[in-house]
Protein backbone atom coordinates (compact mmCIF):
# COMPACT_ATOMS: atom_id res chain seq x y z
CA UNK A 1 0.00 0.00 0.00
CA UNK A 2 1.43 3.52 -1.08
CA UNK A 3 1.97 6.05 1.67
CA UNK A 4 0.50 9.25 1.48
CA UNK A 5 1.48 13.31 2.69
CA UNK A 6 -0.22 16.34 2.68
CA UNK A 7 0.46 19.16 0.43
CA UNK A 8 -0.39 22.31 0.74
CA UNK A 9 -1.55 23.42 -2.90
CA UNK A 10 -2.30 27.59 -3.86
CA UNK A 11 -4.53 26.94 -6.83
CA UNK A 12 -4.70 30.83 -7.63
CA UNK A 13 -3.92 33.86 -5.91
CA UNK A 14 -6.14 33.87 -2.49
CA UNK A 15 -7.16 30.47 -2.82
CA UNK A 16 -5.39 27.11 -0.92
CA UNK A 17 -5.88 23.86 0.13
CA UNK A 18 -4.57 20.96 1.44
CA UNK A 19 -4.44 17.38 -0.21
CA UNK A 20 -3.42 14.07 0.40
CA UNK A 21 -1.12 12.53 -2.40
CA UNK A 22 0.87 9.16 -2.75
CA UNK A 23 4.79 9.48 -2.30
CA UNK A 24 6.61 9.06 -5.19
CA UNK A 25 9.72 7.62 -5.61
CA UNK A 26 12.65 9.51 -6.63
CA UNK A 27 13.84 9.59 -9.97
CA UNK A 28 17.21 9.17 -11.16
CA UNK A 29 19.81 12.13 -9.71
CA UNK A 30 17.03 12.68 -7.05
CA UNK A 31 16.67 12.89 -3.32
CA UNK A 32 13.20 12.91 -1.33
CA UNK A 33 13.48 15.18 2.12
CA UNK A 34 11.74 14.84 4.40
CA UNK A 35 10.49 18.56 5.47
CA UNK A 36 11.30 19.59 8.67
CA UNK A 37 10.29 23.19 8.54
CA UNK A 38 9.34 25.79 6.07
CA UNK A 39 10.05 29.22 6.64
CA UNK A 40 7.74 32.13 5.03
CA UNK A 41 8.97 35.39 3.86
CA UNK A 42 7.45 38.43 2.09
CA UNK A 43 7.63 36.31 -1.37
CA UNK A 44 5.21 33.74 -0.09
CA UNK A 45 2.99 36.40 0.57
CA UNK A 46 3.26 37.83 -2.72
CA UNK A 47 2.39 34.76 -4.32
CA UNK A 48 -0.69 34.19 -1.97
CA UNK A 49 -1.70 37.70 -3.34
CA UNK A 50 -0.92 37.45 -6.37
CA UNK A 51 1.65 40.18 -6.38
CA UNK A 52 4.66 37.86 -7.61
CA UNK A 53 5.81 39.38 -11.05
CA UNK A 54 4.61 37.43 -14.33
CA UNK A 55 6.87 34.63 -14.90
CA UNK A 56 8.22 34.11 -11.23
CA UNK A 57 5.31 31.83 -10.53
CA UNK A 58 2.96 29.47 -12.05
CA UNK A 59 0.03 28.00 -10.21
CA UNK A 60 -1.07 26.07 -9.09
CA UNK A 61 1.75 25.63 -6.84
CA UNK A 62 2.89 24.03 -3.42
CA UNK A 63 4.96 27.19 -1.87
CA UNK A 64 8.31 26.82 0.40
CA UNK A 65 11.67 27.56 -0.64
CA UNK A 66 13.14 28.16 2.86
CA UNK A 67 13.48 25.16 4.02
CA UNK A 68 15.04 22.22 6.14
CA UNK A 69 14.54 18.50 6.78
CA UNK A 70 16.53 15.30 6.91
CA UNK A 71 16.75 12.43 3.30
CA UNK A 72 14.72 9.84 3.77
CA UNK A 73 15.36 8.48 -0.23
CA UNK A 74 17.52 8.89 -3.28
CA UNK A 75 17.38 7.94 -6.82
CA UNK A 76 19.67 6.05 -8.82
CA UNK A 77 22.95 8.16 -9.44
CA UNK A 78 22.78 9.14 -5.67
CA UNK A 79 25.07 7.86 -3.38
CA UNK A 80 23.03 6.17 -0.89
CA UNK A 81 25.23 7.85 2.00
CA UNK A 82 22.61 10.60 1.73
CA UNK A 83 19.75 8.92 3.42
CA UNK A 84 19.56 9.98 6.91
CA UNK A 85 21.56 13.05 6.50
CA UNK A 86 20.10 16.69 7.81
CA UNK A 87 20.06 19.08 4.52
CA UNK A 88 18.98 22.23 2.81
CA UNK A 89 19.13 22.89 -0.69
CA UNK A 90 18.99 25.30 -3.05
CA UNK A 91 16.37 26.68 -5.01
CA UNK A 92 16.98 27.69 -8.40
CA UNK A 93 16.64 24.88 -10.78
CA UNK A 94 19.70 25.77 -13.01
CA UNK A 95 20.21 23.95 -16.47
CA UNK A 96 24.20 23.66 -15.55
CA UNK A 97 25.41 23.91 -19.18
CA UNK A 98 24.62 27.40 -20.14
CA UNK A 99 27.86 30.04 -19.69
CA UNK A 100 26.57 31.50 -16.66
CA UNK A 101 26.40 28.15 -14.84
CA UNK A 102 29.67 27.29 -15.78
CA UNK A 103 30.87 30.58 -14.19
CA UNK A 104 28.95 29.68 -11.33
CA UNK A 105 26.36 32.71 -11.69
CA UNK A 106 23.08 29.67 -11.32
CA UNK A 107 20.88 32.20 -10.33
CA UNK A 108 21.56 34.06 -14.11
CA UNK A 109 21.00 30.88 -15.93
CA UNK A 110 20.05 31.26 -19.53
CA UNK A 111 17.55 28.72 -19.67
CA UNK A 112 15.33 30.67 -17.85
CA UNK A 113 13.52 31.08 -14.26
CA UNK A 114 12.51 27.83 -12.01
CA UNK A 115 12.86 27.91 -9.24
CA UNK A 116 11.54 25.45 -5.79
CA UNK A 117 7.89 27.11 -4.33
CA UNK A 118 7.33 29.22 -6.88
CA UNK A 119 7.56 27.56 -10.20
CA UNK A 120 8.44 23.72 -8.92
CA UNK A 121 6.79 21.98 -6.01
CA UNK A 122 8.09 23.49 -2.59
CA UNK A 123 8.50 22.38 1.00
CA UNK A 124 4.97 23.18 2.35
CA UNK A 125 3.83 19.12 2.28
CA UNK A 126 5.40 16.21 4.32
CA UNK A 127 8.11 15.37 1.82
CA UNK A 128 10.09 17.46 -0.89
CA UNK A 129 12.22 16.00 -3.91
CA UNK A 130 14.56 17.69 -5.82
CA UNK A 131 18.16 17.01 -7.76
CA UNK A 132 20.52 15.92 -4.97
CA UNK A 133 23.17 17.96 -6.60
CA UNK A 134 21.54 21.13 -5.16
CA UNK A 135 21.88 19.58 -1.59
CA UNK A 136 23.79 21.01 1.33
CA UNK A 137 24.43 18.43 4.12
CA UNK A 138 24.41 20.21 7.83
CA UNK A 139 25.99 18.75 10.54
CA UNK A 140 24.35 15.65 12.78
CA UNK A 141 23.62 17.78 15.03
CA UNK A 142 22.31 20.81 13.45
CA UNK A 143 19.34 22.83 14.61
CA UNK A 144 17.16 21.73 11.86
CA UNK A 145 14.45 24.64 12.65
CA UNK A 146 17.09 27.10 12.89
CA UNK A 147 18.43 25.42 9.56
CA UNK A 148 15.33 26.89 8.03
CA UNK A 149 16.44 30.27 7.76
CA UNK A 150 19.40 28.95 5.78
CA UNK A 151 17.97 30.17 2.39
CA UNK A 152 18.28 33.91 3.82
CA UNK A 153 21.12 33.47 5.07
CA UNK A 154 22.75 32.39 2.04
CA UNK A 155 21.09 35.18 0.15
CA UNK A 156 23.29 37.38 2.45
CA UNK A 157 25.87 35.50 1.92
CA UNK A 158 26.08 36.55 -1.41
CA UNK A 159 25.68 39.93 -0.72
CA UNK A 160 28.38 40.56 1.87
CA UNK A 161 31.06 37.74 -0.67
CA UNK A 162 29.61 40.97 -3.37
CA UNK A 163 30.31 43.72 -0.50
CA UNK A 164 34.11 42.47 -0.16
CA UNK A 165 34.39 43.93 3.22
CA UNK A 166 37.22 44.15 5.39
CA UNK A 167 38.64 44.18 8.40
CA UNK A 168 38.76 47.71 9.92
CA UNK A 169 36.18 49.36 7.26
CA UNK A 170 32.89 51.08 8.04
CA UNK A 171 30.13 49.28 7.20
CA UNK A 172 26.31 49.43 7.43
CA UNK A 173 22.84 47.36 7.09
CA UNK A 174 19.73 48.82 6.47
CA UNK A 175 16.57 46.92 7.48
CA UNK A 176 15.68 45.50 10.17
CA UNK A 177 14.09 42.44 9.43
CA UNK A 178 15.41 38.64 9.08
CA UNK A 179 17.67 39.62 6.16
CA UNK A 180 19.34 42.16 8.42
CA UNK A 181 20.10 40.88 11.15
CA UNK A 182 21.88 38.17 9.39
CA UNK A 183 23.76 40.51 7.49
CA UNK A 184 24.60 41.99 10.79
CA UNK A 185 26.07 39.10 11.91
CA UNK A 186 28.30 38.53 8.61
CA UNK A 187 29.48 41.74 8.05
CA UNK A 188 30.30 41.53 12.22
CA UNK A 189 32.68 38.51 10.96
CA UNK A 190 35.21 40.56 9.19
CA UNK A 191 35.90 42.87 12.40
CA UNK A 192 35.01 46.52 11.45
CA UNK A 193 35.58 49.99 12.91
CA UNK A 194 32.16 50.61 13.02
CA UNK A 195 28.86 48.88 12.29
CA UNK A 196 25.68 50.81 11.73
CA UNK A 197 22.23 49.59 11.84
CA UNK A 198 19.33 51.36 10.75
CA UNK A 199 15.72 50.67 10.43
CA UNK A 200 12.30 51.50 11.04
CA UNK A 201 11.88 49.08 14.09
CA UNK A 202 13.46 50.90 17.29
CA UNK A 203 12.70 47.49 19.25
CA UNK A 204 15.47 45.86 17.03
CA UNK A 205 17.96 47.71 19.07
CA UNK A 206 19.27 45.29 21.32
CA UNK A 207 19.10 41.90 18.82
CA UNK A 208 21.25 44.26 16.87
CA UNK A 209 23.26 44.97 19.36
CA UNK A 210 23.64 41.50 20.44
CA UNK A 211 24.91 40.52 16.47
CA UNK A 212 27.83 42.89 16.42
CA UNK A 213 26.74 46.33 15.57
CA UNK A 214 28.28 49.20 17.11
CA UNK A 215 25.39 51.83 16.35
CA UNK A 216 21.78 51.61 15.51
CA UNK A 217 19.60 54.32 14.07
CA UNK A 218 16.19 54.98 12.62
CA UNK A 219 15.16 56.14 9.55
CA UNK A 220 14.74 59.70 10.65
CA UNK A 221 17.80 59.31 12.67
CA UNK A 222 19.74 60.09 10.21
CA UNK A 223 21.55 63.24 8.64
CA UNK A 224 24.05 64.32 6.34
CA UNK A 225 26.60 64.02 8.99
CA UNK A 226 26.25 60.20 8.73
CA UNK A 227 27.83 59.39 5.83
CA UNK A 228 31.43 58.16 4.83
CA UNK A 229 30.72 54.38 5.50
CA UNK A 230 33.00 52.06 3.34
CA UNK A 231 30.11 49.14 2.50
CA UNK A 232 26.38 49.27 2.91
CA UNK A 233 24.15 46.13 2.77
CA UNK A 234 20.52 46.93 1.74
CA UNK A 235 17.65 44.28 2.79
CA UNK A 236 14.11 46.28 3.10
CA UNK A 237 12.97 46.29 0.07
CA UNK A 238 11.34 49.55 -0.62
CA UNK A 239 13.13 52.44 -2.94
CA UNK A 240 13.52 55.02 0.01
CA UNK A 241 15.54 52.12 1.67
CA UNK A 242 17.95 52.36 -1.11
CA UNK A 243 18.43 55.95 -1.34
CA UNK A 244 19.30 55.89 2.74
CA UNK A 245 22.03 53.37 1.43
CA UNK A 246 23.37 55.25 -0.89
CA UNK A 247 23.76 58.89 1.18
CA UNK A 248 25.50 56.62 4.02
CA UNK A 249 28.34 55.63 1.01
CA UNK A 250 31.81 57.80 1.18
CA UNK A 251 33.24 58.43 -2.47
CA UNK A 252 33.72 55.13 -4.08
CA UNK A 253 31.61 53.00 -1.74
CA UNK A 254 30.04 49.82 -2.30
CA UNK A 255 26.39 49.49 -1.68
CA UNK A 256 24.70 45.94 -2.55
CA UNK A 257 20.70 45.65 -2.63
CA UNK A 258 18.94 42.56 -1.58
CA UNK A 259 15.53 44.05 -1.49
CA UNK A 260 12.93 44.42 -4.46
CA UNK A 261 10.85 47.42 -3.89
CA UNK A 262 7.57 47.40 -6.19
CA UNK A 263 8.08 47.91 -9.35
CA UNK A 264 7.99 51.59 -11.09
CA UNK A 265 9.15 52.62 -7.94
CA UNK A 266 11.56 55.85 -8.02
CA UNK A 267 15.17 54.49 -7.31
CA UNK A 268 18.61 55.56 -7.12
CA UNK A 269 19.91 59.08 -8.53
CA UNK A 270 22.44 57.86 -11.59
CA UNK A 271 23.96 61.21 -10.90
CA UNK A 272 24.85 60.86 -7.60
CA UNK A 273 25.91 57.30 -8.76
CA UNK A 274 28.24 58.36 -10.84
CA UNK A 275 29.72 61.64 -9.46
CA UNK A 276 30.70 59.63 -6.23
CA UNK A 277 32.18 56.37 -8.15
CA UNK A 278 29.44 54.28 -6.31
CA UNK A 279 29.90 50.37 -6.71
CA UNK A 280 26.01 49.55 -6.89
CA UNK A 281 26.07 45.40 -6.85
CA UNK A 282 22.40 43.54 -6.13
CA UNK A 283 21.22 39.78 -5.16
CA UNK A 284 17.99 38.00 -6.53
CA UNK A 285 19.08 34.30 -4.91
CA UNK A 286 22.02 32.53 -4.04
CA UNK A 287 24.61 30.54 -5.96
CA UNK A 288 26.75 27.78 -4.51
CA UNK A 289 29.16 29.76 -3.30
CA UNK A 290 27.23 31.34 -1.29
CA UNK A 291 24.98 28.43 -0.14
CA UNK A 292 28.27 26.81 1.11
CA UNK A 293 29.72 30.09 2.61
CA UNK A 294 26.55 30.04 4.60
CA UNK A 295 26.53 26.44 5.53
CA UNK A 296 30.11 26.54 6.53
CA UNK A 297 29.45 29.67 8.96
CA UNK A 298 26.19 28.00 10.60
CA UNK A 299 27.92 24.95 10.98
CA UNK A 300 30.93 26.61 12.74
CA UNK A 301 28.07 28.35 15.13
CA UNK A 302 29.01 31.62 13.98
CA UNK A 303 26.00 32.17 12.51
CA UNK A 304 22.74 32.92 15.41
CA UNK A 305 19.50 32.02 13.46
CA UNK A 306 17.25 30.03 16.49
CA UNK A 307 16.11 34.23 18.25
CA UNK A 308 14.75 35.11 14.52
CA UNK A 309 12.19 32.79 14.73
CA UNK A 310 9.12 33.82 16.85
CA UNK A 311 6.11 31.74 15.56
CA UNK A 312 6.37 27.78 14.79
CA UNK A 313 2.76 26.29 13.39
CA UNK A 314 1.40 23.01 11.77
CA UNK A 315 1.12 23.34 8.43
CA UNK A 316 -2.88 23.40 8.36
CA UNK A 317 -2.30 27.12 9.78
CA UNK A 318 -0.70 28.18 6.81
CA UNK A 319 -3.23 30.68 6.25
CA UNK A 320 -2.81 32.32 10.00
CA UNK A 321 1.30 32.46 9.42
CA UNK A 322 0.51 34.32 6.20
CA UNK A 323 -1.52 36.68 8.26
CA UNK A 324 0.98 37.53 10.95
CA UNK A 325 4.11 37.51 8.07
CA UNK A 326 2.35 40.52 6.83
CA UNK A 327 0.58 42.24 10.37
CA UNK A 328 2.88 44.46 10.39
CA UNK A 329 3.67 43.64 14.43
CA UNK A 330 6.79 44.31 16.14
CA UNK A 331 6.99 41.14 18.16
CA UNK A 332 6.32 38.86 14.56
CA UNK A 333 9.72 37.70 13.26
CA UNK A 334 10.26 34.16 11.05
CA UNK A 335 7.55 32.10 11.08
CA UNK A 336 7.92 28.35 10.33
CA UNK A 337 5.66 26.00 9.00
CA UNK A 338 5.98 22.44 10.50
CA UNK A 339 4.30 19.45 8.16
CA UNK A 340 4.96 17.56 10.38
CA UNK A 341 3.76 18.86 13.52
CA UNK A 342 4.61 20.55 16.36
CA UNK A 343 6.28 17.52 18.62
Amino acid sequence: MSRTEDVLVLDKPGSHRLESRAIAEPGPGDARVRVHASGICGSDRELYQGNRPEGYVRYPVTPGHEWSGTVEAVGAGVPEALVGRKVVGEGFRNCQVCDRCHAGDTTLCTAGYEETGFTQPGAMADTLTLPARLLHPLSDDADLGAAALLEPAACIAAAALKARARPGERVAVVGTGTLGMIAVQFLAAVSPERLLVVGTRPDREQLSLDFGATDFRTRDQLSDQLSGYDVVIETAGSASAARSSASLLRRGGRLVLTGIPAAGADGLDPTDLVVRQIEVQTVFGAPPAAWSHAVRVFDAGLLTLRPLITHELPLTDFASAIELVGSGDPAVGKVLLRPQGLG
